[in-house]
């Protein structure tokens, strides 16, 4: 069962009908380009030399390897190499600085005031991680509570985001309909699960677009899977549709 962590802040009481919101963490709530990711791959490459004995050259492959084929590395370690899950969220995820990394910024905290319904981190990251990144923000008063990685577990093994059954039960565990909740995201491939499982979807541009080839560009083909496309979130109140509008 999917459990949500204790809410950081007691949430303002919804209007009924108003829409659930899923949101993403890196590179949709913060730039995590800079420094939190690179940090975070660095450290999993480290991590994989260490427990497979392998070449950092190996281990970075491995790495990519399995992040394009499961959406998170942490299932290819599981699956294939037996490797303890708490050990490696736990020691991939450290930033002690993470005040430093992210920054407090007033415009998200206004941007996110500003939609209506229910607040909620839904990430492929470890709670530990999520947590703080919110925390540094400054938004936890504006965020009911965190969806990690640890919590997508079904049928004895991970299902983080792109899967479309954890996408479902997430729903379920927050007693909404799919129609009532919006994922907002960065990523295509989780975008599509989530529309696949009936989820509204908003794709979040700003921080990834402008590093990627022009032919790589998300907006070529998103159309399947986002019902509307934002430079960032604090675009998306007065981007707001009737289409968008939660019809359950």
């Amino acid at each position: 069962m999917i459990r949500l962590r204790r809410p950081m802040a007691r949430p303002v009481s919804p209007r009924r009908g108003d829409p659930v919101w899923l949101l993403d963490l890196d590179n949709t709530l913060h730039d995590a380009m800079p420094v939190a990711l690179p940090r975070i791959n660095q450290a999993i490459t480290d991590f994989v030399r260490r427990k497979l004995a392998v070449s950092e050259h190996e281990a970075g492959e491995l790495r990519a390897h399995y992040w394009r084929r499961y959406g998170a590395t942490l299932l290819g370690l599981v699956r294939h190499h037996g490797i303890d899950p708490h050990e490696y969220l736990r020691e991939t995820h450290r930033f002690p600085d993470m005040a430093r990394v992210v920054r407090k910024s007033g415009r998200l905290r206004r941007a996110l005031a500003q939609l209506s319904g229910r607040r909620v981190i839904v990430t492929n990251a470890p709670h530990h991680y999520a947590r703080s990144v919110v925390r540094a923000l400054g938004v936890g008063a504006l965020i009911e509570g965190i969806v990690s990685i640890e919590t997508m577990r079904y049928a004895g093994g991970f299902q983080p985001k792109p899967s479309r059954p954890m996408m479902r039960r997430i729903v379920a565990r927050l007693r909404a309909h799919p129609a009532r909740c919006v994922l907002v995201e960065d990523t295509i491939e989780n975008l599509a699960g989530a529309r696949a499982a009936g989820v509204r979807t908003v794709l979040v541009t700003g921080m990834n677009e402008a590093r990627r080839p022009l032919d790589q560009r998300s907006r070529a083909g998103s159309a399947r899977h986002a019902e509307l496309q934002v430079q960032s979130v604090g675009n998306l109140a007065r981007r707001m549709s009737r289409r968008l509008s939660p019809q359950a």
